[in-house]
């Protein structure tokens, strides 16, 4: 059997893609008289047609390290990030979940039989992860992603081993209701009067991120889609000449390079002359070691490969503070920043979304902010349509055609009213 070890050298590419998990047929470690005397009544649901004979006797954690494998193979998991993803929630749903208390732990399925997880077993796993939530130790958001993984798991099971029920089916999500990831004091959002002290600032003290910050603000491609863009080469993605930008890689980790973007899209930008002398500038001056000069990235780490992931965090983090913003803003704002900006420059939304590659307004909208400023302009425009309205000192309403006595003339001047 795979232990977390294994799956974590897997799925960081260092153990062969022929390996396969050992079957074991004996039961788990602490197993009840009553579970060891379930293999029998497992035959005889064989026997019954309940359960498929084809490998039921298999633990969990050697079944994922199968299912891993295979999905690996397919390419279903073909990006670092992915893998990432997925070894570190297996890591909770095998050995289990720690909280920030010591003696704290919620066990996991590691060492069930899969055919013998249920859905009041998921249910249980989910109450005990509900406290690590409720204690503050994790996020919903991310108890959610380890039960996404655990449905796609024992989905997979079910299909394979002809199983009778889903365990996961019905269970639901962790409630997200009372967290909140961007907030009205946190909203990790530049308001359009602070993108250009951010920006200068930015650039004072960190000129070498200064244009990939620029381009992430104007066009709201993600950090992972700007890294691997090539200024030169035979794929070049900057047509200088032509003023455009071909979006067609990302990068999340490593050098492992995917050639599509997150949306799973392709297109193209065609910038202003203002955004190509910002990157051109940036290829003059901020190419500062040979390596830099002979790689064909646009933004290239000093080595000449790609730039760290979190290479933005603590420049972001510094400016932020000399400039006395007030709040946090970090690379995930600049999409963010960008779609508030477009939206206050009355930039139609659909020449928005093909900017940015976001396939719906739905996503769109998940990533900006409404300023208080927007719903203020708004709403005088909303009563611009009656006239208005004002107080006067006796406490009573003006109407919008006549005086406060409560005739409202017309235009044409004929017809009076009197006002109820």
């Amino acid at each position: 059997m795979w232990a977390v070890e294994d799956l974590d050298r897997f799925l960081r590419g260092e153990a062969p893609a022929t390996m396969k998990a050992e079957r074991s047929d004996a039961p788990p470690q602490g197993a009840s008289d009553e579970e060891e005397a379930g293999l029998e009544v497992d035959q005889e649901r064989i026997r019954a047609g309940v359960l498929s004979p084809k490998s039921p006797q298999m633990r969990f954690s050697e079944f994922v390290s199968v299912l891993v494998e295979e999905k690996t193979a397919a390419r279903e998991i073909k990006t670092a990030k992915g893998r990432e993803r997925w070894r570190y929630t297996l890591e909770h749903l095998i050995a289990g979940t720690k909280g920030e208390q010591p003696e704290t732990l919620v066990p996991a399925f590691g060492d069930f039989y899969v055919h013998r997880i249920t859905s009041e077993h998921v249910e249980q796993w989910k109450a005990g992860v509900g406290e690590l939530i409720t204690a503050g130790d994790f996020s919903p958001n991310t108890a959610n992603g380890w039960l996404s993984i655990l449905r796609v798991i024992m989905k997979s099971a079910k299909r394979r081993f002809q199983l009778p029920i889903l365990a996961t089916e019905d269970v639901a999500d962790f409630d997200t209701s009372e967290h909140a990831t961007y907030t009205e004091e946190e909203p990790n959002s530049l308001a359009p009067e602070e993108v250009p002290t951010f920006l200068a600032t930015l650039r004072e003290r960190y000129p070498q991120h200064y244009a990939m910050a620029f381009l992430g603000i104007v066009t709201g491609l993600r950090p992972s889609t700007m890294r691997p863009l090539r200024r030169r080469g035979l794929e070049a993605d900057v047509q200088w000449d032509r003023l455009r930008l071909l979006v067609r890689r990302s990068q999340t980790l490593g050098e492992e390079v995917i050639r599509t973007t997150k949306q799973k899209k392709r297109y193209a930008i065609d910038l202003p002359e203002e955004a190509i002398n910002v990157l051109r500038w940036h290829v003059a001056t901020q190419l500062a070691t040979p390596e830099m000069e002979e790689s064909n990235l646009l933004f290239p780490s000093i080595t000449g490969g790609f730039r760290s992931p979190c290479v933005l965090n603590k420049p972001f983090a510094d400016v932020a503070e000399t400039m006395e913003l007030g709040k946090s803003f970090t690379q995930r704002g600049l999409r963010r920043t960008f779609n508030d900006l477009a939206r206050a420059a009355n930039v139609e939304a659909i020449v928005t979304r093909s900017i940015s590659g976001h396939a719906t307004e739905r996503m769109q909208e998940h990533y900006s902010t409404v300023q208080g400023s927007e719903q203020r302009a708004g709403i005088a425009l909303v009563i611009s349509l009656f006239g208005g309205a004002s107080a006067t000192e006796g406490g009573e309403q003006a109407a919008p055609g006549g005086e406060h006595g409560g005739e409202q003339s017309t235009g044409g001047g004929e017809h009076s009213e009197k006002a109820s």
